[in-house]
């Protein structure tokens, strides 16, 4: 008998988390849904068939009267080739399967369709990471699963060609928020539905003395001239398409028909043997 994979999250609690949510914390979300609008707004076409998939549907409310709006789950409402564009929004980086989730994507798109994945990136919360490591290491001997890893720009791109994506891109949007201490940035964490949903994390309450120490390792390493705790979010953006025949295609090795020298206009000069 096959035994299913292993889960880094536990959904149960993600979505327990996420009912928690208040309004005003969602600022992350907001300034998501602005980097889509902005984004597709420079994109020399008008989409008719949108799709979003989302946590938090009020905070895409008016994005467009004929967006579809997708609740995150493992499988996603979406149907095969209904779709011009598809905008994943704050939540692949909860994800179990990533790939799994861009491939929906990509089936939902009409040829030549846009996919836009907006999500936390390795950076987020760097300051958060380190003042708790060193916290639990002296309070508790050892490190537990606190904080969800996240991926780097780089392997996040990759993402895209595993999953089928043509002329895949991927940037980001670094933002510092800051706060009078540690209780003020978990309770946005908090209100963000953006805490600790680790399947593996530790079930029994963490004493008090492990955030107190945690809370002044942060203000000793990362606290602002003005006494203020920055907190650094990573907003990475990828964007890929759909494949179609009428996609430009990268050139074959060999197959130029001008040097680059002339190219250029430029003298080419022989390497000298070493």
């Amino acid at each position: 008998m096959t035994q299913a994979p292993m889960q880094l999250f536990d959904r149960r609690t993600l979505e327990a988390r996420r009912a928690r949510r208040r309004p005003d914390a969602l600022f992350l979300h907001q300034m998501a849904r602005n980097e889509a609008e902005d984004r597709l707004s420079l994109v020399n076409r008008t989409f008719t068939t949108p799709a979003v998939i989302c946590p938090f549907p009020e905070v895409w409310e008016g994005f467009q009267p004929e967006a579809k709006i997708v609740a995150d789950e493992e499988v996603l409402e979406l149907a095969e080739g209904a779709h011009d564009v598809v905008i994943h929004a704050m939540c692949l980086h909860w994800a179990n399967d990533p790939v799994g989730q861009l491939i929906q994507c990509r089936r939902a798109l009409k040829e030549d369709g846009l996919l836009l994945v907006i999500l936390l990136g390795g950076q987020t919360l760097h300051e958060l990471r380190a003042a708790m490591a060193e916290a639990e290491t002296v309070v508790l001997g050892g490190l537990s699963p606190r904080i969800a890893p996240m991926g780097e720009i780089r392997d996040l791109g990759g993402l895209l060609q595993r999953a089928g994506f043509a002329l895949p891109v991927a940037d980001l949007v670094p933002l510092t928020a800051e706060y009078r201490d540690l209780t003020h940035l978990v309770h946005d964490l908090r209100g963000m539905g953006e805490t600790n949903a680790l399947a593996q994390r530790l079930k029994r309450p963490a004493p008090r003395t492990l955030f107190q120490l945690a809370g002044h390792i942060y203000r000793e390493h990362f606290a602002t001239a003005d006494g203020r705790l920055p907190a650094t979010f990573e907003l990475v953006c990828l964007t890929g398409w759909s494949p179609s025949d009428s996609q430009q295609k990268p050139l074959r090795p060999g197959s130029a028909q001008m040097r680059l020298a002339d190219a250029l206009k430029v003298p080419e000069t022989k390497l000298k043997p070493r």
